[in-house]
């Protein structure tokens, strides 16, 4: 025999702190719902759930922010003047999909981080810190085509 003898079936419970509340199930709850979450469980659950639509929703946003400021910065290198012959491809391949992708991944990214150590809100604010720095930061490096060549005038 060892010393840890196995208990009886009727001293068994879903939770071994659990006081078994005498209605036979074993499960010490008070009658309520038994969904198979404890009451700490469900808030725990509700907040992770807000906590990844916050996330999502940073995500969502910060591809919007990021498009409304690199596409019209770009919009020269897009269209290329006259005949299209300044359209510039690294601006519409490389540069654009890069400033959207972080717009993508950066703003959930930071709030996961941050949620880790402080508050909601705070977290938010960090969010939004580092985005107004991203953004600070490329347009500090990235300056794209804007008019036509030096070459040309206004005409005759």
């Amino acid at each position: 025999m060892s010393e840890n003898a196995l208990p009886e079936p009727d001293d068994v419970t879903k939770d071994p702190g659990a006081v078994d509340d005498g209605d036979g199930d074993g499960d010490g709850d008070d009658g309520g719902c038994d969904d198979g979450y404890r009451d700490g469980d469900r808030e725990s659950v509700a907040d992770g759930r807000a906590e990844s639509a916050v996330g999502c929703l940073l995500a969502v946003a910060g591809v919007a922010v990021a498009g409304i400021y690199a596409l019209p910065r770009a919009e020269f290198s897009i269209e290329g003047g006259f005949e299209g012959h300044a359209r510039d491809w690294s601006v519409i391949l490389v540069d654009v999909p890069l400033i959207l992708l972080a717009g993508l991944l950066v703003p959930p990214m930071t709030w996961a981080a941050a949620t880790r150590w402080l508050r909601p809100w705070v977290a938010f604010l960090v969010c939004v810190a580092v985005a107004v720095l991203g953004l600070w930061g490329v347009s500090a490096v990235w300056h794209p085509r804007q008019t036509p060549d030096p070459g040309y005038g206004p005409g005759i």
